[in-house]
C-alpha cells in the first residue's frame, strides 16, 4: 500500500490530540511551565523522524528548516493559547511531511510519539506518553482485562505458558506452567505472534474458549474449555512458616490490597494463635496506583494520617487517613525494601514506619515521591504526568530521598544463626539518622544524598534478610526496642 500523502494526515483529530496534550500539561504538571515552551520542545521531537528537520524561534516566527534552508514560517501564538500551538504543531507536522520523505512515511501515531517525547523529555524522568496500543496494555495492567489468566511467551514457534494466575478460568480449567499451547479456539497458534495470541484469548466477558495445549507425559494433547473473565493480574503472593505470614506485594493494581486482606484473613483463619507475626516484603516492587499503597498500610493501621500529596493543581492536595482498623489485631511487622521499592511501595513503608506500627528492613528505598497522574487523550493514547510530591506522615518528602530502613542490611550478606547481631550494633547511630532524616529540607539536595548514602540502596534478593526479619519477630524485647526507636514521637523528643 503507498504511503499517505500530506493531505491524508488527520489535522483535525491531531490538532484535538495536541491541544489535549499541552492544555493538560500546563494546567496538572507540579511546575508552571508556558505552552509556548512545550510546544516548541514537542515540534522540535519531529527530528527524531527525520533529524534534518529543525524548529527554531527567531523574531516572533516559528520557523521550519530542512538542512540548510527554511521550509516555513508561521506566526508565534500567544504563549498561554493552546490550541493555537496545537494547531501550528499540526501546521509544521504538514510542512515537514512536504519535504521529508521519512515523516511523509511515519504514521500519526508515530508522529504523536515524537511530539509528545519532545514535550515530555524537558520536564522528569516519570512524565512519559504512550501511544494508542501501549496505553491499552497499561490500562490492562492498572484495571485488569478480560481473558483466562494466563501469561506466556512464544519462542521457537511454541507458545508455553508461563503462569497461571489464581482463582482465574486457566487455574480452574487446569493448565499449569509449563504447557504449550497449540491451538485456541481450533485455530493452530504456529506462526503466531505475541500480539496474534493475545488478541485470540482474549473477547468478550464471560464468552467460551477452547485451548487445547500440548503438556510434558500427555500421550495425546488435552483441549481445555472455559468461559472468559475479568482478570486483574497477580500482585500478592502468600506463604505460611514457622508461625509467620509472608506477603510478597510485587506490584499494586486495583486487587492488590483486597487481595493482601484475603490472604491475611485465610491466614488467620487457619493458624488461630500460630500466627504470631507478618513479613510484608516489598522489595523490588516498582509501585503502581496511588490508593492500593495507602489501602495496604491502613490495613495495618487503626488511626491517624498515612499520607499528604503537595501540588500545584487543587486536585493533587490530598490528605489519607487510616479509616478501617487494623486488621491483624495488632499482630508484630515487619516491611522488607530495596533499592527497587517504588512509589506506592515507598509510601506503604514510610507509613507504617511513621505511624509506629512496623520495623522497616533493607536497603534505602528508590526515593521515587511524586504522584503522576494518567490523563486519557483523544487518540487513546495517554500521558503519565507528575503533579504532586509525598509528604510522610512525620513531614519528610520522600522525593528523592526514600524510606530509611530501621535496620540496614546494605553491604551484608546477613546470615547465620543469629543473622541480627551484627546488625545491632549501628541501631544507635540509625537513631540519629531517622532524626535527620526526617528533618532535612527538601531543597538541600547534597544532604539529602549524604543521608541515603548512610544505608545505600540496593537490589536485595537475598534471603538472609528474610532471616533477619524472621529473627526479629521471634525476638519480642529486641522487636519492641527497635520500634521505639523509628517511632517519630521519639524522633521529635531527640529534635528538642
Amino acid at each position: 500500500m503507498a504511503p499517505a500523502g500530506v493531505d491524508a494526515f488527520p489535522a483535525q483529530a491531531a490538532a484535538e490530540t495536541f491541544a489535549a496534550g499541552y492544555s493538560n500539561i500546563a494546567n496538572k504538571y507540579i511546575d508552571s511551565v508556558p505552552i509556548g515552551d512545550l510546544a516548541m520542545e514537542g515540534m522540535r521531537g519531529l527530528g527524531v523522524i527525520d533529524p534534518a528537520l529543525t524548529v527554531r524561534l527567531a523574531d516572533g516566527q516559528v520557523v521550519l528548516a530542512a538542512g540548510d534552508g527554511d521550509v516555513a514560517r508561521f506566526p508565534a501564538p500567544a504563549d498561554d493559547d493552546a490550541s493555537a500551538w496545537a494547531a501550528l504543531t499540526v501546521d509544521v507536522s504538514r510542512a515537514g511531511r512536504r519535504v521529508s520523505g521519512d515523516l511523509r512515511q511515519a504514521s500519526v501515531e508515530q508522529i504523536y510519539e515524537a511530539v509528545f517525547d519532545g514535550v515530555l523529555s524537558r520536564l522528569d524522568p516519570y512524565s512519559r506518553y504512550a501511544g494508542r496500543d501501549e496505553a491499552g496494555r497499561n490500562r490492562a495492567n492498572r484495571d485488569g482485562f478480560t481473558g483466562i489468566g494466563i501469561r506466556f511467551q512464544v519462542k521457537d514457534n511454541q507458545v508455553r505458558i508461563t503462569e497461571v494466575m489464581e482463582e482465574t478460568p486457566a487455574e480452574v480449567a487446569g493448565l499449569t506452567p509449563g504447557d504449550r499451547i497449540t491451538h485456541v479456539d481450533g485455530a493452530a497458534t504456529t506462526g503466531m505472534s505475541s500480539a496474534d495470541v493475545t488478541e485470540r484469548l482474549r473477547g468478550l466477558l464471560e464468552t467460551p474458549i477452547s485451548v487445547t495445549v500440548a503438556r510434558d507425559g500427555a500421550e495425546s494433547p488435552l483441549t481445555f474449555a472455559m468461559m472468559r473473565a475479568h482478570i486483574v493480574p497477580t500482585s500478592v503472593t502468600a506463604a505460611f512458616e514457622d508461625g509467620l505470614l509472608t506477603l510478597a506485594v510485587h506490584r499494586f493494581n486495583r486487587a492488590t490490597a483486597d487481595v493482601a486482606a484475603r490472604k491475611i484473613a485465610a491466614a488467620r483463619r487457619l493458624n488461630g494463635n500460630a500466627l504470631a507475626g507478618i513479613i510484608l516484603d516489598l522489595r523490588d516492587n516498582p509501585g503502581g496506583l496511588l490508593k492500593q499503597g495507602i489501602r495496604l498500610a491502613d490495613l495495618f493501621v487503626s488511626q491517624g494520617e498515612i499520607l499528604k500529596t503537595q501540588g500545584r493543581h487543587p486536585d493533587s492536595m490530598q490528605y489519607y487517613e487510616a479509616e478501617d482498623g487494623d486488621i491483624t489485631g495488632g499482630l508484630p511487622l515487619v516491611v522488607m525494601v530495596d533499592g527497587r521499592s517504588a512509589s506506592a511501595a515507598e509510601i506503604a513503608a514510610a507509613a507504617l514506619q511513621d505511624r509506629g506500627r512496623a520495623i522497616v528492613i533493607g536497603t534505602t528505598s528508590f526515593g521515587k515521591g511524586t504522584v503522576q497522574t494518567v490523563v486519557r487523550l483523544p487518540n487513546d493514547g495517554e500521558f503519565t504526568l507528575t503533579w504532586s510530591r509525598f509528604v510522610m506522615p512525620s513531614g519528610y518528602l520522600l522525593h528523592e530521598l526514600g524510606v530509611h530502613p530501621t535496620v540496614c542490611t546494605s553491604g551484608t550478606s546477613a546470615q547465620g544463626a543469629d543473622p541480627l547481631k551484627p546488625l545491632m550494633a549501628a541501631r544507635e547511630e540509625a537513631a540519629g539518622i531517622l532524626v535527620a532524616w526526617r528533618t532535612v529540607a527538601f531543597a538541600d539536595g547534597a544532604r539529602r544524598q549524604e543521608l541515603r548514602a548512610t544505608c545505600p540502596a540496593e537490589r536485595r534478593a537475598e534471603p538472609g534478610d528474610l532471616d533477619v526479619a524472621r529473627h526479629l519477630l521471634k525476638d519480642r524485647p529486641l522487636y519492641a526496642r527497635l520500634l521505639e526507636l523509628a517511632n517519630p514521637v521519639a524522633t521529635a523528643a531527640a529534635i528538642r
